[in-house]
């Protein structure tokens, strides 16, 4: 099809106009070429008129029909490639959101995720959700979140009554601890449901921390010449602190170091402080912290006690918080991908909804990040040196 220039600014043919109008489709979607989307008034960029873009918007930049944009937000499969890349950059140069009410109207559904969680204090829960809450954004959902008090059972029933008012197409139930995943395990949530959680290990899935991110912290602290390790656990009735533990001293049993104590903390910076600060025997040149959280505690207690880290005690975390980076010194850790564990979570969830194929769940990726806190075993343990 040969485009034709219009008469005047803003204006066509009446035929022109009349095609347009009704939207006659072109063979763009598959072959032949595209037509321009009716010319109208646009905005480029959106905020130039402080109003959201639109799909005509879009289709007038990108330079396609407004039904090609339609059926590309609707995932439909025969869309040139070329095509494709020219809508999705002008979705993403115009910020456009689907307008989620008129969708509703439309299609009778309400597009919205009901998502129950808890400990959203804590950087794994809150990794996990934002991840999920951007993903489900990027498929034109909304999450309704609601946080539940695991000190109060009351709370999941008072929750599950708040999310069914907003009529949502499913339920992401996100669960770190054992008594809120036996809870969940227990409801009928009417609508296609599915708990994030972490088995424990070993399971079909392990996740790279147990496989790869553990033993390599441990060898690198081998190859310093560490041969024993204090290590600074998470509280057990977290699958994802057990796990951890598993793998320290599966890491440190394959390669001849010894676990000399495992403590149990919360989580927090209070709790890996309170942890040195308590000790009366250091019998260790290494610790190994189960969270970033503890170990930035372990290393204030370990400078009021007279020790230099690394120069007499090395510290590693698990990980990788924004502000590892910033810790006096800079922490090792094992980064861990809890971002890609939310996506997943929500694709798992969205293929129920949709009737497709369920999501083999990927192995959680952990890479180690080494930094200024490791370094050469003293040749004296730090209770020597005292």
């Amino acid at each position: 099809m040969t485009e034709q220039a219009a008469p005047s600014a803003g204006s066509g043919s009446r035929g022109e106009r009349e095609a347009g109008a009704r939207g006659e489709p072109g063979a763009g979607d598959g072959a032949g070429d595209e037509p321009i989307a009716p010319e109208r008034k646009v905005r480029h960029g959106a905020a130039a008129a402080g109003k959201p873009a639109t799909i005509y918007d879009v289709a007038h930049a990108a330079g396609v029909s407004h039904q090609t944009v339609s059926r590309f937000l609707k995932g439909f499969a025969g869309i040139r490639p070329e095509t494709r890349a020219k809508v999705e950059r002008a979705l993403a140069e115009l910020d456009y959101r689907p307008n989620l009410t008129a969708r509703s109207l439309t299609t009778g559904r309400s597009h919205r995720i009901g998502a129950l969680t808890h400990d959203i204090d804590k950087y794994g829960p809150s990794k996990i959700l934002g991840s999920a809450a951007a993903a489900a954004r990027d498929a034109g959902y909304v999450l309704d979140i609601v946080t539940l008090d695991t000190t109060d059972a009351a709370s999941i029933d008072e929750a599950l009554a708040m999310i069914a008012e907003h009529d949502v197409e499913g339920v992401l139930a996100l669960s770190s601890t054992d008594e809120m995943t036996h809870a969940f395990e227990r409801i009928d949530f009417r609508v296609p449901a599915f708990v994030v959680t972490e088995p424990d290990e070993p399971s079909r899935v392990r996740s790279q921390l147990a496989t790869e991110g553990m033993p390599a912290l441990v060898a690198h602290l081998a190859r310093l010449g560490h041969r024993r390790i204090l290590f600074l656990a998470g509280p057990h009735h977290w699958s994802a602190a057990r796990n951890r533990t598993r793998a320290i001293e599966a890491a440190a049993e394959a390669l001849g170091l010894e676990v000399t104590g495992i403590i149990e903390g919360d989580w927090s910076a209070a709790s890996g402080y309170a942890a040195i600060a308590d000790l009366e025997d250091l019998d260790a040149t290494a610790i190994v912290s189960a969270n970033d959280q503890m170990a930035l505690g372990a290393m204030l207690a370990l400078s009021e006690r007279g020790l230099a880290v690394p120069r007499d005690v090395s510290v590693t975390g698990i990980d990788d918080l924004p502000d590892a980076a910033f810790y006096t010194p800079p922490l090792t850790t094992l980064r861990m991908d809890l971002a890609g564990r939310g996506r997943a979570a929500f694709a798992e969830l969205l293929s129920r909804i949709e009737g497709s194929a369920a999501h083999e769940p990927p192995a959680v990726q952990a890479e180690l990040i080494v930094r200024q806190s490791t370094g050469p075993a003293p040749r004296r343990t730090p209770l020597d040196s005292q």
